[in-house]
């Protein structure tokens, strides 16, 4: 397959393509940067330059393809509202494209909150904050199924960790405690954390181009719900740092991510496509070290 990827070279889309060219698809990614065109290049995908506001060219690149997977995402914390109207009208315009056509438009998201219980593909987003924006960004690409569009939604859990990871909560919770001198938690740490490994998200976001039916929420899930003093303890390990509970305001932004319990299940993913995880857990992949190397 001719495979159009956004964010193809970010974080999760350095993943995807090498997995999508090691089995043997042509990929076309999104790049807004010559950074991001020679990244492409180098691992033998072509280029289409623009970025999520340049419409003409996601036509363009849904249109030439027999398939479109769509991973970027404007992560601006400060103009979330903004972002999600701009993932929303991407996602529109990719599958105008693909109308009528029984081609695959996969999407990510993220898993929901369900109080009292890991969430599984059957949710959805209820509860407020930004993420119900882009919650309806994903059932807006499910419903694409009764026009024609092969669509399916890839939700991503809290940590997509892996060697090469910079910028993700793990990353962010390692900085933190090394600016504080602690490794914290919120209260007693129990709040659920649920991760998977970026090679076996790639592997799922290739199953679910290839043969995910029209209509599908996959969770690509490999540890349902860690508690975060558990994550907070193996930081504060490898930096030699005591582990304590601290204030919210500690933590910035991700003081409302740690408070909340947030358990995930890929069950029905694994019913479903037959995706297995196998590479390291995130307790596993923090304790390699290559987190802590600068």
């Amino acid at each position: 397959m001719r495979v159009f990827v956004t964010g193809a070279s970010g974080w999760i889309g350095s993943a995807v393509v090498p997995e999508l060219l090691g089995a043997g698809h042509q990929v076309v990614g999104l790049a807004r940067s010559d950074e991001s065109a020679a990244k492409l290049e180098s691992v033998g995908a072509e280029v289409l330059r623009g970025d999520l506001n340049d419409l003409d060219a996601l036509r363009a690149g849904a249109a030439g393809s027999d398939g479109v997977i769509h991973l970027a995402f404007v992560h601006d914390t400060t103009q979330m509202g903004a972002a999600v109207q701009v993932d929303g009208r991407a996602i529109e315009t990719l599958g105008a494209a693909l109308e009528h056509s029984a081609r695959p438009l996969v999407v990510a998201s993220g898993t929901p909150s369900v109080p009292g219980r890991a969430a599984t593909e059957r949710d959805t987003w209820s509860s407020g904050g930004p993420m119900v924006g882009r919650g309806a960004n994903a059932q807006a690409a499910l419903a694409m199924a009764s026009r024609g569009v092969r669509s399916s939604v890839v939700r991503l859990p809290r940590s997509v960790h892996g060697e090469g990871d910079r910028h993700g909560f793990i990353a962010r919770l390692i900085g933190i405690a090394r600016d504080k001198g602690v490794s914290g938690y919120l209260g007693d740490g129990s709040s659920r954390w649920p991760a998977v490994h970026v090679l076996d998200t790639a592997h799922l976001f290739r199953l679910a181009l290839e043969r995910a039916p029209a209509g599908s929420v996959l969770h690509a899930v490999g540890d349902e719900g860690i508690p975060v003093r558990d994550i907070a303890a193996v930081i504060g390990r490898h930096l030699d740092l005591p582990v304590a509970p601290r204030t919210a305001e500690d933590f910035g932004f991700l003081g409302m991510v740690l408070a909340v319990d947030q358990p995930a299940s890929s069950v029905l993913t694994r019913e479903l496509l037959g995706w297995q995880p196998v590479r390291p857990g995130l307790i596993a992949d923090i304790d390699q070290g290559h987190y802590f190397r600068t």
